[in-house]
């Protein structure tokens, strides 16, 4: 091996006494999200009646029964308050939410939550004095009237405006979204646009709002942080915008696609959740037969 030519000199910053920290000094380091999505089994009632306990888990029963290869979709409305108060708590809250805004200031609006159980759905239509209307459960990737709702208010045209002075790349944007947006086909893979290596002027900006104006539909999946996915008054033309934990747009999207893959529960989230509900019964099985 030949010897090395150029002698090494140790720095004395780096290298020796005082270069390292002290017994009592600490290391710094980037934080930890101290959030961290995790899955929690939802709890029983402890206080929950037995005929309530029977209800909720032959309703249960039948949505597990339904999932392996179907849709299931069941109405709540009519249930009792005990039976919706048990099916309430042992669901919980997931990470996913839905609001698609009333059409022409009138009519109902409808909210969206996600459960604990990935691709299980509480959708309640909420009328204007407040009251719900109608209170759905059901296991699908997304609810289809999310889908339904941005479809129906959307068209496939632009509307014509002039373009203002300052505005540099929104012109191409717009050619390319117009042909994206007609030739998009269901089935076909999405056409994602990314808006944050683009430079956009406030023009731009504001000629994006105005060709493609806000739809009704408006969903937040949160995690480490958000992602925002809101439709347009363009057919299948959505905004997706990440967000982290402080809030900072950190990714900003156009995609030309029936829904944003983000916002759908995949194929195994579905198969893991029908495994935690019926894990679910057995727990409810339990308490009935003490």
């Amino acid at each position: 091996m030949k010897q090395f030519p150029i002698p090494v000199r140790p720095m004395p910053d780096v290298f020796g006494p005082g270069s390292q920290p002290g017994e009592g000094e600490g290391f710094s380091y980037m934080p930890f999200p101290r959030d961290v999505p995790t899955f929690s089994m939802p709890q029983v009632p402890v206080d929950a009646d037995a005929a309530s306990l029977a209800v909720a888990r032959r309703l249960l029963g039948r949505l597990v029964d339904d999932m392996d290869g179907g849709t299931p979709r069941m109405e709540l409305s009519a249930l009792p308050a005990g039976v919706l108060r048990l099916l309430n708590e042992s669901l919980g809250e997931g990470e996913v939410c839905v609001r698609i805004g009333r059409r022409n200031g009138d009519g109902e609006e409808i909210r969206i939550q996600e459960t604990v159980f990935a691709g299980v759905w509480r959708e309640q239509h909420v009328r204007p004095d407040g009251a719900v209307g109608q209170d759905w459960l059901l296991a699908c990737p997304v609810p289809p009237v999310a889908v339904e709702r941005a479809q129906r208010a959307a068209t496939t045209h632009l509307p014509p405006f002039e373009m203002p002075r300052g505005a540099m790349n929104s012109p191409a944007l717009l050619t390319e979204i117009r042909e994206q947006v007609l030739r998009f086909r269901s089935g076909q893979p999405p056409h994602v646009i990314n808006l944050t290596l683009l430079p956009l002027t406030a023009e731009d900006q504001a000629v994006l709002e105005q060709a493609a104006p806000s739809g009704p539909v408006a969903i937040l999946s949160r995690g480490f942080g958000n992602c925002r996915i809101t439709s347009t008054l363009l057919r299948n033309l959505w905004r997706v915008q990440y967000f982290n934990s402080m809030q900072t747009l950190i990714l900003n999207t156009l995609e030309i696609t029936r829904v944003p893959e983000v916002a759908l529960a995949a194929g195994e989230d579905l198969a893991d959740s029908r495994e935690r509900l019926a894990e679910l019964l057995e727990w409810m099985a339990e308490d009935l037969a003490a």
